[in-house]
């Protein structure tokens, strides 16, 4: 029977069975890692050296960091813009990230593609996709192959919460229901759809519609790293159980504009003001400093690999032109996907 349930306050703390120390430090770490890239890209921009817009995920770190953490190494990530800690987990680069954006020949796509359609299928990272819920279909359709190949696989995709007023999503939410397919969908209701607040958007929580397709819908803290991580393990262990989807509400906040050209003036600042107070990256900090654990080292450590990072990107060449459409078509000699082995160390129960 279908069920939807609001995560307990006390979420965060189950994860710590499922993490260790050094797990609890490297999400912080990726949160960390994504926001002062961002910041560093975001800088690029103003500077011209990042063509077309800028998008950011400001104060919604938690929400891919928690959740691409608990998948495992043969699992598929749709990854939106709002998501870069869901990439780096995964081991893409702070250097190819920057040079992405650039346009610069060591970035994710060679410089064929600029700012955020990107994806690494050696590491699971699948190309986004920017009609919003597109990326719903792709995650829906790949847990699909999994099924029918017999696969202890599973898919994840990322949406916002505008995302839910388009037909696209209910067919990925009734095609993987009926299916019962290993697929996890994370909403990210981060309060506005641009410039659209939730009580224009609908009359009824989305997360209440998982019931309607047959599956599990939970609401979780999304400014919470160690809860997303927690419900994304749970849902993944259900999808691979033969349980079907999940559909995982987190309740976050877009701290900047939709875009950088998006000076946010149809957010009430006492809202803004008060999201600030529940930062996903202070909570973390605050927690693992109560631990012993060096915080303002480790914010030195970021801060260092970022440098070099933007460094490197900087240096990087403009691609060749003559090169253009390598890569670009599918042919025989196509590197195969991999098995997106992720940079740390800890979490077993994605090694499946």
């Amino acid at each position: 029977m279908a069920t939807h349930t609001a995560e307990p306050a006390a979420a965060g703390a189950a994860a710590v069975e499922h993490l260790t120390l050094e797990d609890r430090v490297w999400l912080l770490r990726a949160m960390l890692l994504m926001r002062g890239l961002e910041e560093r890209a975001m800088t690029l921009y103003r500077q011209g050296k990042v063509p077309g817009s800028f998008y950011d995920g400001y104060g919604q770190e938690a929400v891919s960091a928690g959740a691409a953490f608990a998948m495992g190494p043969r699992d598929r990530l749709c990854i939106l813009h709002r998501d870069l800690a869901a990439h780096l987990i995964r081991g893409v680069t702070p250097a190819r990230i920057l040079a992405q954006y650039m346009g610069r020949a060591i970035g994710i796509t060679a410089g064929r593609d600029g700012n955020v359609h990107f994806g690494d299928r050696r590491l699971g990272c699948v190309g986004m996709v920017s009609m919003l819920p597109d990326m719903m279909l792709v995650a829906t359709g790949m847990a699909m192959a999994f099924k029918l190949r017999g696969e202890q696989r599973c898919a994840m995709t990322w949406f916002g919460d505008g995302s839910t007023s388009r037909g696209d999503f209910h067919e990925a939410m009734n095609w993987a229901g009926v299916q019962k397919l290993p697929v996890v969908f994370v909403l990210e209701n981060n309060q506005y759809a641009y410039s659209t607040p939730l009580d224009k958007q609908f009359a009824v929580d989305p997360v209440e519609r998982a019931a309607a397709y047959g599956f599990v819908g939970v609401t979780v803290d999304g400014n919470d790293v160690e809860a997303m991580f927690e419900a994304a393990r749970a849902a993944r262990e259900r999808a691979l159980a033969g349980a079907g989807p999940t559909l995982i509400e987190a309740e976050t906040m877009r701290m900047h504009g939709h875009a950088a050209h998006d000076d946010m003036k149809y957010v009430p600042k006492e809202q803004v003001e008060e999201w600030r107070k529940r930062d996903p990256i202070e909570r973390q900090e605050k927690r693992l400093g109560g631990l012993g654990v060096d915080v303002d080292g480790l914010r030195a450590a970021v801060k260092a690999e970022i440098d070099a990072a933007a460094e490197e990107a900087l240096a990087a060449p403009m691609p060749d032109p003559a090169t253009a459409v390598h890569g670009v078509f599918c042919d025989a000699d196509a590197e195969p996907l991999g098995d997106g082995q992720a940079p740390w160390s800890g979490f077993s129960g994605g090694g499946a």
